[in-house]
């Protein structure tokens, strides 16, 4: 009897730690509940001439600087449907005021962080955690004391402010998440990710700063995370993996993207001619940690073939018949979520990946819809695929994010239900993709091309007697 006693309970002690084994882990998944981006007033839409006004009044400008503007503006991707800040549309972009900046965020704040909790009938006093990425701009007390006050949240809410993570910062939120869900309690968790365009907008003439005035427009998102598996049947994807690279030791890579004062003293964001090739590097090596965790084998021992024909064929001087060594990055992958963060960074990682332009449409018509919102570009992009109907049970969906520093941050998702919310996609998305994307600016300022410095001047009044 003392022996079968003991089996018994050896058998219900080892019972006990394989379900709390099996509790524990399914505790540690990461559930994204819902999420929302915010859509700013109609009132604050920059137009083609509103556009053309801010840059008129930048006096500092000359014809070559125009030109290359122009230039510029032409081959961003970006429309005349984004976003600016109040200040900037008054004309008070030289002089923006600590008020100006927290009137960009409490708008948002209050649009978009009560929109998630009337979305999934979640209570501000159920979140657990809360995590704001505002890169650019970071008051005391924080932004997220600001939402912890305005929702009156719970007095033990873990709140984390992160600043200076530029347009990835949105991903490692994320990745601060998943890591908090390991501890196995059950928690849920807020994510609220913009970026601050009042205190940022550069008003000097240094071409590598002039281009964040052309690409960063305002916007957010908010994501509602759970690690409940009591919840998992309301979620509508569950994180598989995440892998984060940041190449910051290269020089050329950490210095492509910097906030700084140019020579005349005006503050703003430089972007380097380097930021493309830093972009593909760090993906790169983020790609090749992130690949054997979600192709299937098959795809990988094909790939290690073709490359061992290729050196061979190299070897035997036969390099024509060697077969490309190339992955087929769709065999593990079905849909792809990559930042709007400006035409020359989708277009360099569609390449990389072999893409189609179906593939890349939902981040080409998130940058011409709504710029680059910086860390919450991601989920307009999402919010694209599901507004489109793109998203099925099962399907897993590639994000990747690239920010300052440099980094590179890539996660698969995988859907967990058939999603076709039009979120702020709504009352537009049967208009995308448009049959053009030729920037309007191109027909109202086209004439400054062929100006001179005698002319400039006396064309510019004219230009604007007629269209005032």
């Amino acid at each position: 009897m003392v022996l079968v006693a003991s089996l018994i309970a050896l058998l219900l002690y080892y019972l006990y730690h394989i379900l709390r084994h099996y509790t524990f882990k399914r505790s540690t998944n990461c559930y994204l509940i819902d999420y929302v981006c915010f859509k700013p007033s109609p009132d604050r839409k920059i137009s083609t001439l509103t556009g053309g006004e801010i840059i008129n009044r930048n006096k500092s400008l000359g014809l070559p600087e125009c030109k290359f503007l122009l230039k510029m503006i032409i081959r961003s991707g970006i429309g005349e449907e984004t976003y600016s800040p109040r200040n900037i549309l008054e004309g008070r972009e030289e002089s923006p005021t600590m008020d100006d900046a927290m009137l960009e965020m409490d708008e948002f704040f209050k649009a978009s962080v009560a929109d998630i909790f009337a979305k999934t009938n979640i209570s501000p006093r159920d979140v657990d955690v809360l995590v704001v990425t505002i890169s650019g701009f970071s008051p005391t007390p924080s932004l997220t004391a600001r939402i912890v006050q305005e929702q009156k949240m719970r007095d033990d809410v873990k709140t984390y402010n992160l600043s200076g993570m530029g347009c990835s910062a949105s991903m490692i939120a994320l990745d601060l998440v998943k890591n908090i869900f390991k501890s196995g309690k059950r928690t849920v968790a807020m994510v609220v990710s913009s970026e601050s365009t009042v205190p940022n907008w550069y008003c000097g003439n240094d071409r590598s700063m002039m281009l964040s005035n052309v690409l960063f427009r305002s916007g957010g998102s908010v994501m509602l995370l759970t690690n409940n598996p009591t919840m998992r049947s309301r979620a509508k994807m569950r994180l598989k993996c995440f892998v984060r690279t940041n190449i910051g030791s290269n020089d050329d890579a950490y210095n492509c993207v910097m906030q700084k004062e140019d020579d005349t003293g005006r503050l703003g964001f430089h972007l380097g001619p380097g930021l493309p090739k830093a972009a593909i590097r760090a993906f790169t090596k983020n790609f090749q940690l992130l690949m054997p965790k979600v192709l299937p084998y098959r795809e990988l021992l094909l790939y290690i073939y073709r490359v061992a024909e290729q050196k061979v064929a190299k070897t035997k001087g036969n390099i024509s018949n060697s077969a490309a060594a190339k992955i087929n990055f769709k065999s593990g992958i079905d849909h792809f979520c990559l930042h709007a963060g400006g035409t020359a960074v989708i277009e360099a990682v569609g390449n990389a990946l072999g893409l189609s332009k179906y593939d890349v449409e939902p981040a080409t018509m998130t940058l011409f819809r709504w710029g680059n919102t910086s860390a919450s570009s991601l989920l307009y992009v999402l919010g694209y695929m599901e507004a489109k109907k793109r998203l099925r049970k099962g399907d897993r969906v590639l994000m990747v994010s690239f920010g300052a520093g440099f980094e590179c941050n890539s996660c698969i998702w995988e859907v967990k239900r058939d999603l076709g919310d039009a979120d702020v996609w709504e009352d537009c998305i049967k208009d995308y993709p448009p049959q053009t994307l030729v920037n309007p600016f191109l027909e109202k300022f086209g004439w400054v091309t062929d100006e001179t410095e005698e002319t400039f001047s006396e064309n510019v009044e004219a230009f604007k007697k007629k269209w005032q």
